[in-house]
């Protein structure tokens, strides 16, 4: 892996979760960070703490990211705090809320394709200028699920279909941004307990029914999946372009 010290990156959705252990784990690799954030400051402000106690750099800012002029203000406030951006994480995402196809109004539809397809679009594109200044290449790491593999369970219909379109966009991209020498990979995380997404959205017999499906046993943790995203952001003048790393225990396999 290459070294990712003093690399500068922008995270989406740091607050909690996966976000915010990604960018710990960035940090704590070396990392310059600056850490969008939608609901809270409590996560952005540690980041911020961590990475001053080790002599680096972050800082943390808020954006409503399916509009087009906020998500451009704050990556520009990103690169102007870090001095370009080597790195985009393109964490954000969620379902918003379980809908079977009889129940799925057309602001529903259009809400959950915004929040896990309009931001990734707006995030990238207002980033791409600073990705193509870099000399010795820039990563791009995008977070698809599980669900866009297998489908998700009932309810997830629309969810699902986004994360599948997110595993299209990156291989779509690792081909348009190759000449740039621009990396794009995902991660497609199973069941990762402990994030607001299934503190909302999951319950518990329907978590440990899943579990008894995962070969080795337990579900995921953000650790897990942040050590993942650690490795695609740090091959940044690698060979791994295209790729989705899948997380989930062995439950899915390709």
């Amino acid at each position: 892996m290459g070294s990712l010290k003093n690399k500068k990156v922008f995270i989406t959705g740091a607050e909690q979760g996966i976000g915010y252990e990604t960018a710990k784990a960035l940090i704590e690799s070396g990392c310059d960070v600056f850490a969008h954030y939608f609901s809270g400051t409590e996560g952005v402000e540690e980041l911020v703490k961590l990475a001053e106690s080790r002599g680096q750099k972050a800082s943390f800012g808020f954006a409503n990211l399916i509009n087009e002029s906020d998500a451009l203000a704050c990556v520009n406030d990103a690169a102007e705090f870090l001095g370009g951006i080597d790195i985009v994480i393109n964490n954000v995402g969620g379902i918003i809320a379980r809908k079977w196809l009889g129940e799925i109004e057309s602001d529903y539809w259009q809400t959950v394709f915004d929040v896990n397809m309009t931001t990734m679009k707006n995030v990238t594109q207002s980033a791409l200028p600073y990705l193509k200044e870099n000399t010795e290449g820039a990563s791009i790491v995008n977070l698809a699920s599980l669900a866009g593999r297998s489908g998700g369970h009932s309810g997830s219909l629309t969810y699902s279909m986004t994360k599948g379109a997110v595993l299209t966009w990156t291989r779509s991209l690792a081909a348009e941004l190759g000449e740039f020498g621009i990396r794009v990979n995902a991660v497609a995380p199973g069941l990762i307990l402990g994030t607001r997404f299934h503190d909302q959205h999951t319950t518990k017999e329907s978590a440990e029914e899943t579990v008894r499906g995962i070969p080795l046993g337990r579900a995921g943790t953000s650790e897990d999946v942040a050590k993942a995203i650690t490795y695609l952001a740090s091959e940044y003048n690698g060979f791994v372009s295209g790729a989705t790393l899948d997380i989930n225990g062995g439950v899915y396999r390709m």
